[in-house]
């Protein structure tokens, strides 16, 4: 997940002569030890990324780090993968028009800058996102998946019905504590909007369910995924996935599903002038209507 965005807050905005710099960007995760910089070895994009900040800058010893919309785990892929990073005023003024060029000469081929642009006011890659957008692509062949997508579809050796998966998950659409989804960080909320949650079989036989919320949890999309496949072979009834949701508690049950299958496809930010309202709303922690308490 993933899909989490539970990590260390961050000040609002960059220090005074420091320029808050856009990247967007994109990724095969099959290679990397998922986005988060972690013990010397593993390979992320994180690392990759900052290490090729740091040469093209001529930066030595020193580290300008990224904040980013989603941090995705170990073997998912990003399309439209959002980050930012604070540089010197005067790094960003020598640098600025050749940025993108150089990264793109220090990168691996499994990670690519597309765009590299001055931040507007109030952006904050994670707090300012109002919805994170991810797709999971599975199929039922019999004969199992393309060899060219096979790092990015899941074979699912039953034969899905589609209706029943989308009929299983209108239940979980709006603003619920998923719990039952995701997997408990301390001191994290796990309560989300799920704004959109839809199956699709295409032309080849691709199934895509597309997944958007205002945030994700850990574990979340991977565990809803695993939940509505069992909906859709018949080994569980269309109401379940909702019981589930609704008791609250993880569920033995519910498969978390491979990571290869999940793409975060979009990240989506509120008009320019709406940004540093709604970072500052994104930092509040969360609670479901009548559970607030009085302090």
């Amino acid at each position: 997940m993933s899909e989490q965005v539970e990590y260390t807050e961050r000040r609002d905005g960059p220090e005074d002569g420091h320029v808050r710099v856009r990247l967007d960007l994109s990724y095969d995760g099959r290679d990397f030890s998922g986005w988060a910089k972690q013990a010397a070895g593993r390979r992320t994009v994180q690392g990759e990324i900052e290490d090729a900040l740091r040469t093209v800058t001529r930066a030595g010893e020193r580290t300008y780090e990224l904040t980013v919309a989603g941090r995705t785990d170990s073997g998912v892929h990003a399309r439209g993968q959002v980050a930012h990073v604070d540089l010197p005023g005067e790094v960003w003024e020598e640098h600025r028009e050749k940025l993108l060029r150089r990264l793109a000469g220090r990168l691996p081929h499994d990670v690519r800058i597309w765009r590299v642009a001055e931040a507007p006011a109030g952006f904050d890659a994670r707090f300012s996102a109002v919805w994170r957008r991810y797709a999971y692509r599975v199929t039922d062949h019999p004969g199992g998946v393309d060899p060219l997508l096979r790092g990015h579809v899941l074979w699912h050796d039953w034969t899905l019905d589609v209706e029943a998966m989308n009929a299983a998950s209108v239940a979980l659409l709006g603003e619920h504590d998923f719990a039952a989804y995701c997997k408990r960080r301390e001191g994290a909320t796990t309560i989300r909007t799920l704004q959109e949650l839809s199956w699709e079989r295409d032309a080849d036989g691709i199934v895509t369910a597309t997944v958007r919320a205002d945030a994700f949890c850990h574990n979340m999309v991977r565990s809803l995924v695993g939940a509505l496949l069992f909906v859709g072979d018949g080994h569980r009834p269309v109401e379940w996935p909702g019981k589930v949701l609704a008791a609250g508690v993880r569920d033995s049950a519910v498969h978390v599903v491979r990571p290869h299958g999940l793409t975060l496809e979009e990240v989506g930010y509120p008009a320019d002038e709406l940004l540093a309202a709604r970072n500052r709303e994104a930092r509040n922690k969360r609670t479901l209507p009548g559970t607030a308490c009085c302090g």
